[in-house]
C-alpha cells in the first residue's frame, strides 16, 4: 500500500507541474520553476519568524508571497531593466535564495528549518503523514489530498483558460489586438506556478518539482507540435517517470526523489534518440528516393 500511496502522490505532483511546464517552455521561461523554488526560502524562514509555528498555512503564506514577489520582480527586470529573460531569472533567485540561506545563519538557534529538507524533500515519508478525522477514520496520507486537489485546480485553470493561455503563449500582440488581457493570463500562469512549486515543496523537495516542471514537458516537445498533443504527452512521460523511478529506487535501494527525476531524464534521451533516428532515416529515404528517381 505504500507503494501506491506514494507512486500516485507523485504521479499527481508530475502532472500538475508538467502541465504548468509545457506553457513555461512555449514562452521560453523553464526556469523560473527553478527560481520560484530556491526563492521561497526567505519567505518560509519569515513566516517562521512572525508566526512561531511550523504548521503548514504560515509557511505556505510566506512561501506563496516570496513566488509571487519573484514573477514579478523577473518581470520588472525583464521589461524595465531590458534584461534577457534568463537573466532576470538568474538574478532573482540568487539574490532572493541568498537572502533566505543568511536569514537562516542568522537565526539558526530559533528556526528549526532543514535546508536540505526544503531543497530534496522525501516523498518516502509520505505514507506516515495520515489524515485521521476525529471518528478515528483513515483517509490515507494528507500530501496525497493535497496533491489531488492541486491537480484538480491545475486542470481546471487549463480548461477554462485554454484560450487565453493559448493565444498568450504564441502570438502575444494579436492576443492584445482581439483583447485578451495578457498580463492577466501571464500573471494566473506564474501564480499557479509558484502555488504548485510551494504545495509539492513538504512532498518532494525542490529538485524533483524542478524536474518534474521541465522534463517531462519537454521530452512531449521532441514528439508533437500540437499543444494538446504535447499536454497530453507530458501527462504520460510523468506518470511513467514517477512508477518507473519508485521501482528504481527500490531495486537500487536509493532515493526515491532522484530515481524519479533520473527516469524522467532517461525517457527524455530515449526520445531525442528516437527522434534522431526517425528524422536521420527519413532523410536517407528521401535521398534514396530522389537518387532512383
Amino acid at each position: 500500500m505504500e507503494a501506491f500511496w506514494i507512486i500516485s502522490t507523485g504521479t499527481m505532483i508530475a502532472i500538475a507541474c508538467g502541465l504548468l511546464g509545457c506553457y513555461l517552455i512555449l514562452r521560453k521561461m523553464a526556469m523560473v520553476g527553478d527560481a520560484i523554488s530556491h526563492a521561497v526560502l526567505p519567505g518560509i524562514v519569515l513566516a517562521f519568524l512572525i508566526s512561531g509555528s511550523r504548521s503548514t498555512l504560515p509557511m505556505l503564506i510566506g512561501a506563496a508571497a516570496l513566488g509571487v514577489l519573484t514573477t514579478v520582480l523577473i518581470e520588472i527586470f525583464y521589461k524595465k531593466a531590458r534584461l534577457q529573460m534568463d537573466a532576470s531569472i538568474g538574478i532573482t533567485f540568487t539574490w532572493l535564495f541568498a537572502i533566505g540561506i543568511i536569514l537562516i545563519s542568522l537565526f539558526a538557534g530559533q528556526v528549526d528549518l532543514d535546508q536540505d529538507c526544503v531543497l530534496y524533500g522525501e516523498i518516502a515519508y509520505i505514507p506516515l503523514d495520515l489524515w485521521i478525522t476525529n471518528n478515528g477514520y483513515n483517509l490515507g496520507p494528507t500530501a496525497m489530498w493535497i496533491c489531488g486537489g492541486l491537480l484538480v485546480f491545475i486542470i481546471g485553470f487549463i480548461l477554462i483558460g485554454y484560450k487565453g493561455l493559448l493565444m498568450t503563449t504564441f502570438n502575444e500582440d494579436y492576443a492584445k489586438a482581439i483583447g485578451i488581457q495578457v498580463a492577466l493570463w501571464h500573471y494566473s500562469l506564474m501564480g499557479s506556478v509558484s502555488l504548485t512549486t510551494v504545495l509539492s515543496f513538504e512532498s518532494v523537495g525542490a529538485i524533483l518539482v524542478v524536474a518534474f516542471l521541465i522534463v517531462p514537458p519537454a521530452t512531449a516537445y521532441l514528439l508533437t507540435t500540437k499543444l494538446k498533443q504535447m499536454l497530453w504527452l507530458t501527462a504520460l512521460f510523468g506518470f511513467l517517470s514517477a512508477f518507473l523511478g519508485y521501482y528504481l529506487a527500490v531495486y537500487i535501494n536509493g532515493s526515491i526523489a532522484a530515481a524519479m527525476a533520473t527516469v524522467a531524464g532517461a525517457l527524455f534521451f530515449l526520445v531525442w534518440i528516437f527522434t534522431w533516428i526517425q528524422k536521420k532515416w527519413g532523410s536517407l529515404n528521401t535521398q534514396a528516393f530522389d537518387f532512383i528517381s
